[in-house]
Protein backbone atom coordinates (compact mmCIF):
# COMPACT_ATOMS: atom_id res chain seq x y z
CA UNK A 1 0.00 0.00 0.00
CA UNK A 2 1.24 3.53 -0.68
CA UNK A 3 3.03 5.17 2.23
CA UNK A 4 1.84 8.74 1.70
CA UNK A 5 -1.79 8.31 2.72
CA UNK A 6 -3.58 11.47 3.86
CA UNK A 7 -3.58 12.24 7.58
CA UNK A 8 -7.32 11.92 7.96
CA UNK A 9 -9.71 9.46 9.55
CA UNK A 10 -13.01 8.29 8.15
CA UNK A 11 -16.04 6.36 9.25
CA UNK A 12 -19.55 5.76 7.99
CA UNK A 13 -22.50 7.22 9.89
CA UNK A 14 -25.85 5.46 9.79
CA UNK A 15 -28.42 7.92 11.05
CA UNK A 16 -31.83 9.48 10.62
CA UNK A 17 -32.99 13.03 11.29
CA UNK A 18 -36.37 14.12 12.58
CA UNK A 19 -38.19 17.44 12.83
CA UNK A 20 -39.88 18.27 16.13
CA UNK A 21 -41.60 21.31 17.61
CA UNK A 22 -40.35 23.04 20.74
CA UNK A 23 -42.97 21.48 23.00
CA UNK A 24 -42.28 17.88 21.97
CA UNK A 25 -41.24 15.70 24.90
CA UNK A 26 -38.12 13.60 24.35
CA UNK A 27 -38.92 9.95 23.62
CA UNK A 28 -38.71 7.16 26.14
CA UNK A 29 -36.95 3.96 25.18
CA UNK A 30 -38.34 2.01 28.12
CA UNK A 31 -40.04 -1.23 27.22
CA UNK A 32 -37.77 -1.90 24.24
CA UNK A 33 -36.21 -5.30 24.82
CA UNK A 34 -33.18 -4.36 22.78
CA UNK A 35 -32.35 -1.35 25.02
CA UNK A 36 -31.16 -2.28 28.52
CA UNK A 37 -30.34 1.22 29.74
CA UNK A 38 -30.01 4.85 28.68
CA UNK A 39 -27.08 7.02 29.73
CA UNK A 40 -27.55 10.79 29.52
CA UNK A 41 -24.49 12.87 28.61
CA UNK A 42 -23.67 16.51 29.46
CA UNK A 43 -25.03 19.09 27.03
CA UNK A 44 -22.56 20.02 24.28
CA UNK A 45 -22.17 23.40 22.58
CA UNK A 46 -21.12 22.87 18.96
CA UNK A 47 -20.01 25.79 16.79
CA UNK A 48 -19.68 25.05 13.07
CA UNK A 49 -18.79 27.16 10.05
CA UNK A 50 -19.66 25.59 6.70
CA UNK A 51 -17.68 26.17 3.51
CA UNK A 52 -18.54 25.88 -0.16
CA UNK A 53 -17.75 27.35 -3.56
CA UNK A 54 -19.50 30.55 -4.73
CA UNK A 55 -21.96 28.43 -6.74
CA UNK A 56 -22.51 25.94 -3.87
CA UNK A 57 -21.12 22.99 -5.81
CA UNK A 58 -20.68 20.87 -2.68
CA UNK A 59 -24.26 21.42 -1.57
CA UNK A 60 -25.48 20.49 -5.05
CA UNK A 61 -23.78 17.10 -4.60
CA UNK A 62 -25.16 16.67 -1.05
CA UNK A 63 -21.68 17.13 0.43
CA UNK A 64 -20.93 19.27 3.48
CA UNK A 65 -17.59 20.74 4.56
CA UNK A 66 -17.32 22.32 7.99
CA UNK A 67 -14.95 23.51 10.69
CA UNK A 68 -16.40 22.58 14.05
CA UNK A 69 -15.37 23.39 17.61
CA UNK A 70 -16.84 21.93 20.77
CA UNK A 71 -17.86 18.37 21.50
CA UNK A 72 -15.68 15.28 21.23
CA UNK A 73 -14.78 15.55 17.55
CA UNK A 74 -13.46 19.07 16.98
CA UNK A 75 -11.86 19.56 13.60
CA UNK A 76 -12.58 19.72 9.89
CA UNK A 77 -15.27 17.37 8.62
CA UNK A 78 -16.39 16.38 5.13
CA UNK A 79 -19.63 14.40 4.90
CA UNK A 80 -20.27 12.41 1.73
CA UNK A 81 -23.36 10.48 0.57
CA UNK A 82 -22.97 6.74 1.23
CA UNK A 83 -26.41 5.30 0.53
CA UNK A 84 -29.78 5.33 2.33
CA UNK A 85 -29.46 6.66 5.90
CA UNK A 86 -25.67 6.66 5.54
CA UNK A 87 -22.89 9.19 5.09
CA UNK A 88 -19.13 8.84 5.14
CA UNK A 89 -17.43 11.39 7.37
CA UNK A 90 -13.79 12.29 6.78
CA UNK A 91 -12.09 14.15 9.62
CA UNK A 92 -8.90 16.16 9.97
CA UNK A 93 -7.46 17.97 13.01
CA UNK A 94 -8.58 21.51 13.77
CA UNK A 95 -6.75 24.20 11.77
CA UNK A 96 -7.43 27.80 10.78
CA UNK A 97 -7.91 27.08 7.07
CA UNK A 98 -9.15 24.11 5.06
CA UNK A 99 -6.49 21.36 5.31
CA UNK A 100 -5.12 20.14 1.98
CA UNK A 101 -6.05 16.54 2.83
CA UNK A 102 -9.66 17.61 3.35
CA UNK A 103 -9.80 19.71 0.20
CA UNK A 104 -8.34 16.79 -1.76
CA UNK A 105 -11.31 14.59 -0.82
CA UNK A 106 -13.66 16.91 -2.73
CA UNK A 107 -11.20 18.15 -5.35
CA UNK A 108 -13.21 16.73 -8.25
CA UNK A 109 -16.18 18.85 -7.15
CA UNK A 110 -14.37 22.00 -5.99
CA UNK A 111 -11.51 21.88 -8.54
CA UNK A 112 -9.57 25.15 -8.38
CA UNK A 113 -12.52 27.27 -7.25
CA UNK A 114 -12.29 29.22 -4.01
CA UNK A 115 -13.85 27.96 -0.79
CA UNK A 116 -15.44 30.44 1.58
CA UNK A 117 -17.75 30.39 4.59
CA UNK A 118 -21.43 30.10 3.60
CA UNK A 119 -23.17 29.43 6.93
CA UNK A 120 -22.67 29.41 10.67
CA UNK A 121 -24.57 26.92 12.82
CA UNK A 122 -24.61 26.71 16.61
CA UNK A 123 -26.06 23.57 18.19
CA UNK A 124 -26.91 22.95 21.82
CA UNK A 125 -26.90 19.15 21.87
CA UNK A 126 -28.22 16.81 24.53
CA UNK A 127 -26.98 13.26 23.99
CA UNK A 128 -28.38 9.98 25.28
CA UNK A 129 -26.49 6.72 24.74
CA UNK A 130 -28.59 3.59 24.27
CA UNK A 131 -27.05 0.31 25.43
CA UNK A 132 -27.96 -3.24 24.48
CA UNK A 133 -28.51 -6.19 26.78
CA UNK A 134 -24.83 -7.14 26.63
CA UNK A 135 -23.74 -3.64 27.63
CA UNK A 136 -22.65 -2.66 24.12
CA UNK A 137 -23.60 0.86 22.94
CA UNK A 138 -26.26 0.56 20.24
CA UNK A 139 -27.08 4.10 19.26
CA UNK A 140 -26.83 7.76 20.11
CA UNK A 141 -29.94 9.91 20.42
CA UNK A 142 -29.34 13.65 20.01
CA UNK A 143 -31.80 16.38 20.91
CA UNK A 144 -30.52 19.47 19.08
CA UNK A 145 -31.50 23.10 19.58
CA UNK A 146 -30.17 24.87 16.48
CA UNK A 147 -29.39 28.53 15.78
CA UNK A 148 -28.20 29.17 12.24
CA UNK A 149 -27.67 31.77 9.56
CA UNK A 150 -26.47 31.77 5.99
CA UNK A 151 -23.57 34.19 5.56
CA UNK A 152 -25.15 36.41 2.94
CA UNK A 153 -26.60 39.93 3.23
CA UNK A 154 -30.26 38.93 2.81
CA UNK A 155 -30.11 36.05 5.28
CA UNK A 156 -32.41 35.90 8.31
CA UNK A 157 -31.42 33.98 11.47
CA UNK A 158 -33.11 30.61 11.84
CA UNK A 159 -33.91 28.62 14.95
CA UNK A 160 -35.31 25.12 15.15
CA UNK A 161 -35.22 21.88 17.08
CA UNK A 162 -34.42 18.48 15.61
CA UNK A 163 -33.57 14.96 16.69
CA UNK A 164 -30.89 12.67 15.34
CA UNK A 165 -30.60 8.94 15.84
CA UNK A 166 -27.23 7.46 14.93
CA UNK A 167 -26.17 3.82 15.22
CA UNK A 168 -22.87 3.10 16.94
CA UNK A 169 -20.43 0.73 15.28
CA UNK A 170 -21.74 -1.82 12.79
CA UNK A 171 -24.55 -3.69 14.53
CA UNK A 172 -26.20 -6.74 13.02
CA UNK A 173 -29.45 -6.02 11.21
CA UNK A 174 -28.69 -2.30 11.28
CA UNK A 175 -31.72 -1.33 9.18
CA UNK A 176 -34.11 -3.22 11.46
CA UNK A 177 -32.50 -1.70 14.57
CA UNK A 178 -32.78 1.79 13.11
CA UNK A 179 -36.43 1.20 12.21
CA UNK A 180 -37.35 -0.02 15.69
CA UNK A 181 -35.62 2.86 17.44
CA UNK A 182 -37.03 5.39 14.96
CA UNK A 183 -40.56 4.22 15.73
CA UNK A 184 -40.14 5.50 19.29
CA UNK A 185 -39.27 8.95 17.96
CA UNK A 186 -42.25 8.92 15.61
CA UNK A 187 -44.53 7.81 18.45
CA UNK A 188 -43.27 10.79 20.47
CA UNK A 189 -44.43 13.21 17.79
CA UNK A 190 -41.43 13.56 15.50
CA UNK A 191 -41.67 13.49 11.72
CA UNK A 192 -38.93 12.57 9.23
CA UNK A 193 -36.78 15.62 8.56
CA UNK A 194 -37.55 17.61 5.46
CA UNK A 195 -33.85 18.22 4.86
CA UNK A 196 -30.79 16.01 4.51
CA UNK A 197 -28.57 18.17 6.71
CA UNK A 198 -28.65 21.30 8.83
CA UNK A 199 -26.81 23.15 6.08
CA UNK A 200 -29.38 22.16 3.46
CA UNK A 201 -32.07 23.70 5.65
CA UNK A 202 -30.11 26.91 6.16
CA UNK A 203 -29.31 27.36 2.49
CA UNK A 204 -32.72 26.06 1.41
CA UNK A 205 -31.04 23.87 -1.20
CA UNK A 206 -33.14 21.35 -3.05
CA UNK A 207 -32.14 18.52 -5.30
CA UNK A 208 -29.39 19.23 -7.84
CA UNK A 209 -30.75 20.51 -11.12
CA UNK A 210 -31.17 17.83 -13.77
CA UNK A 211 -32.15 20.17 -16.57
CA UNK A 212 -29.02 19.36 -18.48
CA UNK A 213 -29.63 15.61 -18.48
CA UNK A 214 -33.32 15.54 -19.39
CA UNK A 215 -33.09 14.08 -22.85
CA UNK A 216 -34.84 11.49 -24.96
CA UNK A 217 -31.45 10.25 -26.13
CA UNK A 218 -30.42 7.32 -23.89
CA UNK A 219 -26.79 7.64 -24.94
CA UNK A 220 -26.61 11.24 -23.76
CA UNK A 221 -28.35 10.24 -20.55
CA UNK A 222 -25.80 7.47 -20.02
CA UNK A 223 -22.98 9.98 -20.42
CA UNK A 224 -24.49 12.15 -17.66
CA UNK A 225 -24.81 9.15 -15.35
CA UNK A 226 -21.24 8.06 -15.97
CA UNK A 227 -19.84 11.56 -15.43
CA UNK A 228 -21.54 11.50 -12.02
CA UNK A 229 -20.01 8.07 -11.39
CA UNK A 230 -16.58 9.40 -12.34
CA UNK A 231 -16.74 11.95 -9.52
CA UNK A 232 -17.59 9.19 -7.03
CA UNK A 233 -14.73 6.95 -8.16
CA UNK A 234 -12.40 9.95 -8.08
CA UNK A 235 -12.94 10.14 -4.30
CA UNK A 236 -12.40 6.40 -3.96
CA UNK A 237 -9.10 6.52 -5.85
CA UNK A 238 -7.85 9.36 -3.65
CA UNK A 239 -8.60 7.14 -0.63
CA UNK A 240 -6.93 4.16 -2.38
CA UNK A 241 -10.09 2.10 -1.93
CA UNK A 242 -10.00 -1.46 -3.24
CA UNK A 243 -10.68 -1.76 -6.99
CA UNK A 244 -11.19 2.01 -7.28
CA UNK A 245 -8.50 2.59 -9.93
CA UNK A 246 -10.05 -0.15 -12.03
CA UNK A 247 -13.56 1.28 -11.71
CA UNK A 248 -12.48 4.85 -12.43
CA UNK A 249 -10.62 3.67 -15.51
CA UNK A 250 -13.65 1.69 -16.69
CA UNK A 251 -15.90 4.71 -16.17
CA UNK A 252 -13.47 6.97 -18.03
CA UNK A 253 -13.47 4.56 -20.97
CA UNK A 254 -17.26 4.30 -20.93
CA UNK A 255 -17.57 8.06 -21.17
CA UNK A 256 -15.06 8.24 -24.00
CA UNK A 257 -16.80 5.45 -25.89
CA UNK A 258 -20.23 7.05 -25.50
CA UNK A 259 -18.95 10.52 -26.43
CA UNK A 260 -17.52 9.08 -29.63
CA UNK A 261 -21.11 8.39 -30.67
CA UNK A 262 -22.18 10.54 -33.60
CA UNK A 263 -25.11 12.00 -31.61
CA UNK A 264 -22.63 14.22 -29.77
CA UNK A 265 -21.12 15.57 -32.94
CA UNK A 266 -17.61 15.51 -31.50
CA UNK A 267 -14.78 15.24 -34.02
CA UNK A 268 -12.46 12.25 -33.65
CA UNK A 269 -9.65 14.60 -32.62
CA UNK A 270 -11.75 16.33 -29.94
CA UNK A 271 -9.61 17.46 -27.02
CA UNK A 272 -12.04 15.85 -24.56
CA UNK A 273 -11.67 12.45 -26.22
CA UNK A 274 -7.90 12.88 -26.17
CA UNK A 275 -7.89 13.87 -22.49
CA UNK A 276 -10.10 10.93 -21.52
CA UNK A 277 -7.76 8.59 -23.37
CA UNK A 278 -4.78 10.11 -21.56
CA UNK A 279 -6.50 9.79 -18.17
CA UNK A 280 -7.37 6.15 -18.82
CA UNK A 281 -3.75 5.53 -19.79
CA UNK A 282 -2.43 7.09 -16.58
CA UNK A 283 -4.83 5.04 -14.48
CA UNK A 284 -3.83 2.01 -16.52
CA UNK A 285 -0.30 1.99 -15.10
CA UNK A 286 -1.62 1.25 -11.62
CA UNK A 287 -4.40 -1.00 -12.88
CA UNK A 288 -2.12 -3.19 -15.01
CA UNK A 289 0.22 -3.64 -12.05
CA UNK A 290 -2.74 -4.48 -9.82
CA UNK A 291 -3.92 -7.14 -12.28
CA UNK A 292 -0.47 -8.72 -12.50
CA UNK A 293 -0.01 -8.75 -8.72
CA UNK A 294 -3.34 -10.54 -8.22
CA UNK A 295 -2.73 -12.90 -11.14
CA UNK A 296 0.75 -13.98 -10.04
CA UNK A 297 -0.16 -14.29 -6.38
CA UNK A 298 -3.04 -16.59 -7.25
CA UNK A 299 -0.97 -18.58 -9.75
CA UNK A 300 1.96 -19.09 -7.37
CA UNK A 301 -0.36 -20.11 -4.55
CA UNK A 302 -1.84 -22.78 -6.82
CA UNK A 303 1.53 -24.37 -7.63
CA UNK A 304 3.09 -27.21 -5.67
CA UNK A 305 5.89 -25.88 -3.42
CA UNK A 306 8.57 -27.70 -5.40
CA UNK A 307 7.55 -25.79 -8.54
CA UNK A 308 8.17 -22.39 -6.96
CA UNK A 309 11.92 -21.84 -7.18
CA UNK A 310 13.98 -18.78 -6.39
CA UNK A 311 12.73 -15.32 -5.37
CA UNK A 312 10.02 -15.41 -8.01
CA UNK A 313 7.32 -14.15 -5.65
CA UNK A 314 9.38 -11.09 -4.75
CA UNK A 315 9.98 -10.28 -8.41
CA UNK A 316 6.46 -10.88 -9.67
CA UNK A 317 4.11 -10.12 -6.78
CA UNK A 318 6.05 -7.64 -4.67
CA UNK A 319 7.39 -5.93 -7.77
CA UNK A 320 3.89 -5.49 -9.19
CA UNK A 321 2.61 -4.10 -5.89
CA UNK A 322 5.44 -1.57 -5.86
CA UNK A 323 4.56 -0.53 -9.42
CA UNK A 324 0.93 -0.17 -8.35
CA UNK A 325 1.96 2.20 -5.56
CA UNK A 326 3.96 4.28 -8.02
CA UNK A 327 1.12 4.26 -10.54
CA UNK A 328 -1.38 5.30 -7.86
CA UNK A 329 0.78 8.27 -6.88
CA UNK A 330 1.14 9.25 -10.52
CA UNK A 331 -2.64 9.05 -10.90
CA UNK A 332 -3.08 11.39 -7.94
CA UNK A 333 -0.68 13.89 -9.47
CA UNK A 334 -2.76 13.90 -12.65
CA UNK A 335 -6.01 14.18 -10.68
CA UNK A 336 -4.71 17.24 -8.82
CA UNK A 337 -3.74 19.08 -11.98
CA UNK A 338 -5.42 22.02 -13.69
CA UNK A 339 -5.55 19.89 -16.83
CA UNK A 340 -7.76 17.32 -15.09
CA UNK A 341 -10.03 20.02 -13.68
CA UNK A 342 -10.52 21.49 -17.16
CA UNK A 343 -11.49 18.03 -18.42
CA UNK A 344 -14.14 17.80 -15.69
CA UNK A 345 -15.36 21.29 -16.62
CA UNK A 346 -15.63 20.20 -20.24
CA UNK A 347 -17.61 17.10 -19.30
CA UNK A 348 -19.99 19.22 -17.20
CA UNK A 349 -20.58 21.48 -20.19
CA UNK A 350 -21.34 18.54 -22.45
CA UNK A 351 -23.79 17.09 -19.95
CA UNK A 352 -25.53 20.44 -19.45
CA UNK A 353 -25.73 21.25 -23.17
CA UNK A 354 -29.18 20.62 -24.70
CA UNK A 355 -29.45 17.94 -27.36
CA UNK A 356 -29.47 19.23 -30.89
CA UNK A 357 -32.80 18.69 -32.60
CA UNK A 358 -32.56 16.03 -35.30
CA UNK A 359 -35.03 14.26 -37.52
CA UNK A 360 -34.49 11.06 -35.54
CA UNK A 361 -35.92 10.48 -32.10
CA UNK A 362 -33.59 9.63 -29.25
CA UNK A 363 -34.42 5.92 -29.49
CA UNK A 364 -33.96 5.88 -33.27
CA UNK A 365 -30.62 7.64 -32.94
CA UNK A 366 -29.48 5.17 -30.27
CA UNK A 367 -30.55 2.19 -32.39
CA UNK A 368 -28.55 3.57 -35.30
CA UNK A 369 -25.56 4.02 -33.00
CA UNK A 370 -25.77 0.40 -31.89
CA UNK A 371 -26.00 -0.81 -35.47
CA UNK A 372 -22.91 1.20 -36.35
CA UNK A 373 -21.07 -0.17 -33.32
CA UNK A 374 -21.93 -3.74 -34.30
CA UNK A 375 -20.64 -3.19 -37.84
CA UNK A 376 -17.30 -2.21 -36.33
CA UNK A 377 -17.24 -5.45 -34.34
CA UNK A 378 -17.89 -7.39 -37.55
CA UNK A 379 -15.14 -5.53 -39.38
CA UNK A 380 -12.67 -6.20 -36.56
CA UNK A 381 -13.65 -9.88 -36.47
CA UNK A 382 -13.06 -10.25 -40.21
CA UNK A 383 -9.63 -8.63 -39.90
CA UNK A 384 -8.74 -10.96 -37.03
CA UNK A 385 -9.83 -13.98 -39.05
CA UNK A 386 -7.48 -12.88 -41.83
CA UNK A 387 -4.33 -12.26 -39.75
CA UNK A 388 -5.03 -13.81 -36.31
CA UNK A 389 -2.64 -11.50 -34.45
CA UNK A 390 -2.95 -10.61 -30.78
CA UNK A 391 -3.44 -6.99 -31.79
CA UNK A 392 -6.38 -7.81 -34.07
CA UNK A 393 -8.06 -9.85 -31.33
CA UNK A 394 -7.60 -6.95 -28.94
CA UNK A 395 -9.28 -4.69 -31.50
CA UNK A 396 -12.35 -6.95 -31.44
CA UNK A 397 -12.46 -6.53 -27.68
CA UNK A 398 -12.36 -2.75 -27.91
CA UNK A 399 -15.13 -2.72 -30.51
CA UNK A 400 -17.24 -5.14 -28.45
CA UNK A 401 -16.77 -2.95 -25.41
CA UNK A 402 -18.09 0.10 -27.26
CA UNK A 403 -21.07 -1.94 -28.46
CA UNK A 404 -21.71 -3.12 -24.90
CA UNK A 405 -21.78 0.43 -23.55
CA UNK A 406 -24.16 1.57 -26.29
CA UNK A 407 -26.44 -1.44 -25.76
CA UNK A 408 -26.45 -0.78 -22.03
CA UNK A 409 -27.40 2.85 -22.62
CA UNK A 410 -30.46 1.95 -24.69
CA UNK A 411 -31.46 -0.98 -22.47
CA UNK A 412 -30.76 -3.85 -24.88
CA UNK A 413 -29.71 -6.37 -22.23
CA UNK A 414 -29.32 -9.27 -24.65
CA UNK A 415 -26.78 -7.50 -26.85
CA UNK A 416 -25.10 -6.03 -23.79
CA UNK A 417 -24.63 -9.50 -22.26
CA UNK A 418 -23.23 -11.05 -25.46
CA UNK A 419 -20.88 -8.12 -26.03
CA UNK A 420 -19.72 -8.39 -22.43
CA UNK A 421 -18.94 -12.09 -22.97
CA UNK A 422 -16.67 -11.20 -25.88
CA UNK A 423 -15.09 -8.37 -23.91
CA UNK A 424 -14.38 -10.68 -20.95
CA UNK A 425 -13.11 -13.52 -23.14
CA UNK A 426 -10.69 -11.33 -25.05
CA UNK A 427 -9.86 -9.41 -21.89
CA UNK A 428 -8.43 -12.65 -20.51
CA UNK A 429 -6.57 -13.07 -23.78
CA UNK A 430 -5.08 -9.58 -23.61
CA UNK A 431 -4.11 -10.05 -19.96
CA UNK A 432 -2.30 -13.20 -21.08
CA UNK A 433 -0.45 -11.27 -23.79
CA UNK A 434 0.67 -8.62 -21.30
CA UNK A 435 1.60 -11.24 -18.71
CA UNK A 436 3.70 -13.31 -21.11
CA UNK A 437 5.66 -10.25 -22.18
CA UNK A 438 6.24 -9.36 -18.53
CA UNK A 439 7.25 -12.92 -17.62
CA UNK A 440 9.88 -12.98 -20.36
CA UNK A 441 11.28 -9.66 -19.13
CA UNK A 442 11.42 -10.82 -15.51
CA UNK A 443 12.88 -14.19 -16.50
CA UNK A 444 15.70 -12.42 -18.33
CA UNK A 445 16.36 -10.26 -15.26
CA UNK A 446 16.31 -13.31 -13.00
CA UNK A 447 18.68 -15.19 -15.28
CA UNK A 448 21.09 -12.25 -15.33
CA UNK A 449 21.03 -12.26 -11.52
CA UNK A 450 21.85 -15.98 -11.43
CA UNK A 451 18.40 -17.00 -10.20
CA UNK A 452 16.43 -20.13 -11.08
CA UNK A 453 14.02 -19.32 -13.94
CA UNK A 454 12.06 -22.60 -13.96
CA UNK A 455 8.92 -21.12 -12.38
CA UNK A 456 8.72 -18.37 -14.98
CA UNK A 457 8.43 -21.05 -17.65
CA UNK A 458 5.67 -22.82 -15.74
CA UNK A 459 3.70 -19.59 -15.44
CA UNK A 460 4.33 -18.72 -19.09
CA UNK A 461 2.82 -22.01 -20.21
CA UNK A 462 -0.24 -21.39 -18.06
CA UNK A 463 -0.72 -18.06 -19.82
CA UNK A 464 -0.42 -19.74 -23.22
CA UNK A 465 -3.25 -22.08 -22.20
CA UNK A 466 -5.40 -19.12 -21.15
CA UNK A 467 -4.89 -17.48 -24.54
CA UNK A 468 -5.67 -20.66 -26.47
CA UNK A 469 -8.86 -21.20 -24.49
CA UNK A 470 -9.99 -17.65 -25.26
CA UNK A 471 -9.21 -18.03 -28.96
CA UNK A 472 -11.16 -21.28 -29.07
CA UNK A 473 -14.28 -19.60 -27.72
CA UNK A 474 -14.33 -16.43 -29.78
CA UNK A 475 -16.18 -17.78 -32.84
CA UNK A 476 -19.06 -19.09 -30.75
CA UNK A 477 -19.23 -15.83 -28.80
CA UNK A 478 -19.36 -13.80 -32.01
CA UNK A 479 -22.11 -16.03 -33.38
CA UNK A 480 -24.16 -15.56 -30.21
CA UNK A 481 -23.73 -11.81 -30.49
CA UNK A 482 -24.92 -11.87 -34.09
CA UNK A 483 -28.12 -13.69 -33.07
CA UNK A 484 -28.78 -11.17 -30.30
CA UNK A 485 -28.31 -8.22 -32.66
CA UNK A 486 -30.56 -9.69 -35.36
CA UNK A 487 -33.50 -10.31 -33.01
Amino acid sequence: MPADKPKTSRHTEVERKFDVVESTVSPSFEGLALVSRVQHQPTQLLEAVYYDTPSHDLAAHKITLRRRTGGTDEGWHVKLPAGPDARTEVRAPLADSVPEDIRDVVAAIVRDRSLSAVARITTNRTVSLLFGADGTPLAEFCDDQVDAAALRPDSEPQTWREWELELIGQPRKAADLLDRLSNRLLDAGAVPAGHGSKLARVLATGEPSTAGVETSDPVRRAVAENVAELLVWDRAVRADAWDSVHQMRVTTRKIRSLLADESFGLPEDSWILDELKLLAGILGVARDAEVLAEKYEKALDSLAPELVRGPVRARLVDGAKARYAGGWRRSLMAMRSERYFRLLDGLDELVAAPSETTEKSGSESAAASMAAAYKKVQKAAKAAADDGTDESLHRIRKRAKRLRYTASAIGDTAVEAKAKTIQSLLGDHQDSVVSRTHLLHEADAAHAAGEDTFTYGVLYQKEVEVALEAEAGIDEALASLKKAVKK
